[in-house]
C-alpha cells in the first residue's frame, strides 16, 4: 500500500491541465502546487506558522545537508522532520545527488555508489542508492527521491545513456532499500538530458517498476526554456496519466505555467527566497528591484494586488531602508511576499484548470509580464 493516493479532480477541457489531491499521511494538498525549499529543515528567515498562513502545503528539506548536519539519527530521534521543525504538513526530501554532483569536490562515480569531499571540512563522503534511502527513511519526510546522477548540460549522447541506465540500476536498488513504504511514498527520478529515446527508456523503464509518483530530473541545469520544455515533453508522455509528475528546481512564472501546461503537478525552486534576500521582489507589477533609488520615498505597498503580510503592512520604502541596512527582517518579510507570489500563481491556476480556462489564463499571465514560452529568462 502506497503511503500517498493522487486523485485527479478536473482536466481543463481547454487546454488538458489538470488538478487534484494530493492525500498523504500529513494531510491533503492540493495541485498544481509550487513547494518552498528548507534545505535545513528550515526556510530561510520564514517561521513553519507564517508558511501555513501563506498557503504553503509541502516543505522541502535536503537528504545531502541534514546527512551532514544535524545528522539523521537526531532527525529521526526528534520524532522525524516535521516535529524537528514543527511544521505541521507533509514534507519531501531530495536524495542528495543534486548536491553531491553540484557542491562537493573530487567525486568518484563507481556502480556501487558516489565517492566525494565534504563542502564543510573536506572529510571522505560516500553515498549509494542504499544509503540515500536510509537516511530519507530517518527524516521521515512524506515523498523521498531516488539517488540518481543529475548529469552535467550538456553531456554527449553515450555519456547520457551510460548514466541514464546507471539511474535504472539505482532506482531499482534504492526501491529494494526502502523501509517505510506505507508512511514514505518513493518517487522514481526521470533523466535523459535533451535525447527523446533516453527519457523515453527511463522514464518506461521506471513507470514498470510502479513508483507512487514519479520526478522529472536534469532541467534548469543550463540549458534554453525551449530545450527545457523539451525534456519535460520527452519524459511525461510516457509517465502514468494516474501518478503524480514533480518538476524538479522550477520556480520562474513561465516554467511554471508551460508545466502545467504539460500536466506536472509539483513545483520547487529556491529562487524565491535567493532573490529576495538579495531584494528582488516577484510583483504583479513586474519584477521590482528594492534597491532603486526610485523607492526611497515610495510609501506605498509593495504590491497591490498581493493579499501577504508584507504587502499589508510595509511599505516600499521600509523594504528597501532594510535591505540597504542589511537588516534580517527585510530579508524575511520580502521572502514571505515572493513565496506567497508563487503560491498565489498556484491557486490562480488551479481556480482556471477548474473553470476550464487554463489556457486563456496562462496567455494572460504571459502577456501580463512580458514573457514568451521559449526565451525568457524568467520572471
Amino acid at each position: 500500500m502506497s503511503a500517498i493516493k493522487f486523485e485527479i479532480t478536473h482536466v481543463c477541457k481547454q487546454s488538458g491541465a489538470r488538478c487534484g489531491i494530493l492525500h498523504t499521511p500529513h494531510g491533503d494538498v492540493e495541485t498544481p502546487m509550487f513547494m518552498p525549499v528548507g534545505t535545513l529543515a528550515t526556510v530561510k528567515y520564514v517561521s513553519p506558522e507564517e508558511l501555513k498562513a501563506i498557503g504553503a502545503g509541502v516543505i522541502l528539506s535536503n537528504t545531502y545537508h541534514l546527512w551532514l548536519r544535524p545528522g539523521e539519527d537526531i532527525v529521526a530521534e526528534a520524532g522525524g522532520v516535521q516535529k524537528f521543525m514543527n511544521y505541521n504538513g507533509p514534507m519531501l526530501t531530495d536524495s542528495g545527488g543534486f548536491q553531491v554532483f553540484s557542491l562537493a569536490d573530487s567525486r568518484k562515480i563507481h556502480e556501487e555508489g558516489v565517492t566525494f569531499k565534504s563542502h564543510l571540512d573536506g572529510s571522505t563522503l560516500f553515498l549509494s542508492p542504499e544509503k540515500s534511502i536510509q537516511i530519507q527513511n530517518k527524516i521521515g519526510a512524506d515523498f523521498i527521491m531516488s539517488f540518481d546522477e543529475c548529469a552535467p548540460y550538456p553531456s554527449t549522447y553515450d555519456y547520457m545513456k551510460n548514466s541514464v541506465e546507471r539511474t535504472l540500476r539505482w532506482a531499482k536498488r534504492g526501491k529494494e532499500a526502502h523501509q517505510r513504504p506505507e508512511e514514505q511514498a518513493l518517487f522514481g527520478i526521470v533523466q535523459g538530458g535533451e535525447f527523446e529515446d533516453l527519457r523515453k527508456l527511463c522514464a518506461e523503464t521506471l513507470a514498470e517498476m510502479d513508483f507512487p509518483g514519479y520526478s522529472i530530473g536534469g532541467t534548469s541545469v543550463g540549458e534554453s526554456k525551449e530545450t527545457m520544455y523539451k525534456m519535460i515533453d520527452y519524459s511525461v508522455k510516457y509517465l502514468p496519466w494516474e501518478k503524480p509528475r514533480y518538476l524538479m528546481g522550477v520556480g520562474s512564472v513561465d516554467a511554471i505555467l508551460e508545466g502545467i501546461a504539460r500536466n506536472v503537478d509539483m513545483f520547487d525552486c529556491v529562487l524565491p527566497t535567493r532573490i529576495a534576500r538579495h531584494g528582488t521582489l516577484m510583483t504583479s507589477q513586474g519584477r521590482v528591484n528594492i534597491k532603486r533609488k526610485e523607492y526611497e520615498r515610495d510609501f506605498t505597498p509593495l504590491d497591490p494586488e498581493c493579499d501577504c503580510p508584507t504587502c499589508r503592512n510595509y511599505t516600499k520604502a521600509y523594504l528597501r531602508h532594510l535591505n540597504k541596512c542589511n537588516e534580517g527582517l527585510g530579508a524575511r518579510l520580502m521572502s514571505i511576499h515572493n513565496l506567497r507570489f508563487l503560491l498565489k500563481l498556484s491557486e490562480d491556476a488551479r481556480k482556471a484548470i477548474k473553470e476550464d480556462r487554463f489556457g486563456d489564463f496562462k496567455d494572460e499571465m504571459f502577456k501580463k509580464y512580458g514573457l514568451n514560452s521559449v526565451d525568457s529568462r524568467g520572471f
